[in-house]
């Protein structure tokens, strides 16, 4: 436990361990010669779960330079990101997914603020440690592969033909670029023109049955070609896990520039005990912690945070990046309900308070969306813009 301690005290002092030596989590201010800062336990942590106080931390001073903090911000940081909640309530969606309609952000509608780090800055504070600089500390473009393209398998032509779309087949058939669903040099532009920002195109490896279909061999030219020219663009690649409990295990590369390491589940969807498979099976860098219905900080910060498995409360080896922002949850037709001009405010919000807390942005835009059907492909560039 005390491990645990140690490493959430210092990631609320944004990484700066000597800062962090000078906190106790301890009741006993007695010891005011050995710290300047006491975090008062609620006498939770390591036994019980239990809903965290979502108030501002209480505060004060008792000498000079040495001060109590009575809110418990170590408990509410191992809440969040444990998703201790999950435990507590059993509530899900028709895709067995915790949503933000389930969740005491979602219901208080505290998903605009990241909490956790509020509470940093608290600490930060009263141990005079200068506030973190306005900026990113890095920006994730995610893209996940949902679909490779409409009609250029024995599906999706089929079905092109029977909806009487049989141009648009013979179009795709004789050049990709005209598959409606191709969309990635469009999205590879746009992206380019953010400097150091990372994309990452999340490819579906499970065997297509259910909601994971529709499914692209992986080994077929189209994909193939496709991954080659991601990856001479700069790109890298992630894992889009099942939509089922399957996890696939991870085959090390070691011809490849960086381990095949990162994933997001499909629809989003990854119950804890998933989580602790993807811990087993080698996964560094989890990017499915958004929720699907509402934008937001999930985990109530901006920034990357290692998985704490709340039921043994033990720190794992993966680290969450916490996603803000998807298209899909943005949509008029599903969830939000949003029109265009509404969609861009929330982001410009969202992009706001990541960038004060010197946060990761985290946005997925899927290559399916991109159409003329949907505001996305007009709103995607003014996202960008901001980011510039």
């Amino acid at each position: 436990m005390k491990a645990l301690i140690d490493y959430i005290i210092t990631w609320l002092c944004y990484g700066n361990e000597e800062a962090a030596h000078r906190v106790a989590y301890s009741a006993d201010t007695q010891q005011l010669d050995q710290y300047d800062v006491f975090i008062i336990p609620n006498g939770h942590m390591g036994k019980d779960i239990v809903l965290p106080d979502m108030q501002k931390a209480v505060v004060n001073q008792v000498a000079k330079g040495k001060y109590v903090i009575y809110t418990d911000i170590v408990y509410a940081t191992f809440f969040f990101a444990s998703r201790a909640e999950e435990i507590i309530h059993k509530d899900r969606d028709e895709h067995d997914r915790f949503l933000a309609r389930h969740s005491i952000l979602g219901r208080g509608n505290r998903l605009l603020i990241p909490l956790l780090d509020e509470y940093a800055r608290v600490l930060m504070k009263c141990l005079e440690l200068p506030l973190p600089t306005p900026g990113f500390s890095q920006i994730y473009l995610t893209h996940d592969i949902d679909a490779l393209t409409q009609y250029r398998s024995l599906r999706g032509t089929l079905g092109g033909i029977m909806r009487g779309e049989w141009r648009q087949v013979v179009r795709a058939w004789k050049d990709i670029h005209h598959d409606p669903l191709y969309t990635f040099p469009w999205l590879v532009e746009q992206d380019r023109q953010v400097a150091d920002a990372q994309a990452i195109y999340f490819i579906k490896m499970a065997f297509g049955h259910g909601y994971d279909y529709p499914q692209y061999r992986l080994r077929g030219r189209d994909f193939q070609q496709l991954n080659k020219w991601l990856l001479s663009q700069g790109a890298f690649t992630g894992i889009h896990n099942s939509y089922y409990d399957l996890a696939q295990r991870i085959i090390p590369d070691k011809t490849a520039a960086h381990p095949v390491v990162f994933q997001r589940c499909h629809y989003l969807r990854c119950p804890i005990p998933k989580m602790r498979s993807l811990c087993e099976l080698g996964y560094t860098d989890d990017f499915t912690m958004g929720f699907a219905d509402r934008a937001g900080f999930r985990l109530q910060t901006t920034r990357p945070i290692r998985w704490i498995d709340p039921e043994s409360w033990t720190l794992t080896g993966l680290t969450l990046h916490p996603l803000m922002i998807m298209d899909t949850t943005l949509s008029e037709e599903k969830y939000m309900h949003l029109t265009e001009d509404e969609a861009y405010f929330l982001c410009q919000q969202i992009i706001d308070k990541v960038r004060m807390h010197h946060g990761e942005l985290n946005l997925l835009w899927h290559n399916s969306n991109i159409n003329a059907q949907s505001y996305h492909k007009s709103l995607y560039p003014k996202v960008l813009a901001m980011l510039k």
